[in-house]
C-alpha cells in the first residue's frame, strides 16, 4: 500500500509480478493535502504487508487509516525519514523527497528490504530488481551533475517548493520570495506586495524559466504563470504524483527533459 501512485510504481518496479501494489492516491488533480479515506482504501490498508508513505506532514492519512485499520504487523516505510532530511535552522522542511534521486534510492533499499521480510522467498529477486532501479536513478543524477556544470546559479522561479531537491541538484537558485511560495502550498492568498514581487520577476528578465506546479494552479498561479509567458519565459509544469503512462524513472527524465530544454542545455 502506497500514499501516492509515485510511491506505488517504485514498489512495483521493485517488487515485480511478487506484489499487489495499491496506490491511494492516484489522480493528478487530487491534492494530498486533503485527501479523506474511502472504506475501499481502509480495508486494503488492513490488510497490506508493507505501506510507503511520504511523511513529513504530506500524508498524514495514512497515519490516521493504520490507527483504525487493525494492522499492527505491517512495515511501515516513512520516506522523509528514511531520506535523512530534517527542517534547516528557522525554516521548514521540504518534505517532497520524491524529487530527490538520493532519497529515492535510500528508499529503494528499504523497500527491498521490506518486501524481503514479507516474502523471503523471493528476497533475491527484490534485490536484485532494486539494483537495476538504482542504476536508472544514478544515471538520472549524472545528468543532474551535468547540467549543474553549466546552469549553476542560474535563478528560476517557482509557484511551490515541490520541485526544489531537483532544482537544486540541477545547481538553479530559487530567486521566488519565500512567501510566495508558502502561501500557495497552503492555499493562502498572496498579499499584493509579495504577488508584485514576484511577477518583477518576469518583467525584469531575472530568471530564466518558470516551474509551475500544475496541481495546484489558481488565480494568483495562473497570473505568474501569464506574466512568465508575456516575457518570454520558459515554463517548465511539474506534478506531485505520477502522469498517466509514466513510470518514475521516466517521469524524472521527462522533467529534466523539460528543464534542460527551458535553460538551453
Amino acid at each position: 500500500m502506497a500514499s501516492t501512485n509515485v510511491y506505488g510504481d517504485i514498489a512495483k518496479q521493485i517488487g515485480g509480478d511478487k506484489v499487489q501494489v495499491t496506490s491511494i492516491i492516484t489522480d493528478p488533480e487530487q491534492d494530498p493535502h486533503s485527501y479523506e479515506a474511502n472504506t475501499q482504501n481502509q480495508l486494503a490498508l488492513s490488510k497490506a504487508k508493507v505501506v510507503i508513505e511520504n511523511g513529513g506532514g504530506y500524508d498524514d492519512f495514512v497515519d490516521t487509516m493504520l490507527k483504525t485499520a487493525n494492522n499492527p504487523s505491517a512495515q511501515l516505510l516513512n520516506a522523509v525519514t528514511i531520506s535523512g532530511k530534517t527542517a534547516p535552522a528557522g525554516g521548514e522542511l521540504n518534505e517532497h523527497v520524491w524529487y530527490d534521486l538520493p532519497a529515492m534510492t535510500k528508499l529503494a533499499d528499504q523497500i527491498s528490504a521490506a518486501l524481503g521480510k514479507a516474502d523471503t522467498a523471493n528476497a533475491t529477486t527484490f534485490t536484485t530488481n532494486a539494483e537495476t532501479f538504482k542504476q536508472k536513478l544514478a544515471s538520472l543524477q549524472q545528468r543532474e551533475a551535468d547540467m549543474a556544470k553549466t546552469a549553476k546559479g542560474t535563478a528560476v522561479a517557482i509557484t511551490e517548493p515541490v520541485p526544489g531537491y531537483l532544482l537544486e541538484a540541477c545547481g538553479l537558485v530559487n530567486a521566488t520570495p519565500e512567501e510566495f511560495a508558502e502561501a500557495i502550498e497552503e492555499g493562502d492568498d498572496v498579499s499584493p506586495k509579495v504577488l508584485a514581487e514576484t511577477l518583477a520577476l518576469f518583467s525584469g528578465k531575472k530568471v530564466q524559466a518558470l516551474v509551475y506546479n500544475e496541481q495546484t494552479a489558481g488565480p494568483q498561479t495562473e497570473k505568474v504563470q501569464q506574466a512568465a509567458t508575456d516575457n518570454g519565459i520558459p515554463v517548465v509544469p511539474v506534478t506531485e504524483t505520477l502522469p498517466a503512462g509514466k513510470d518514475y524513472t521516466g517521469w524524472m527524465t521527462g522533467n529534466l527533459d523539460a528543464l534542460g530544454k527551458a535553460l538551453g542545455r
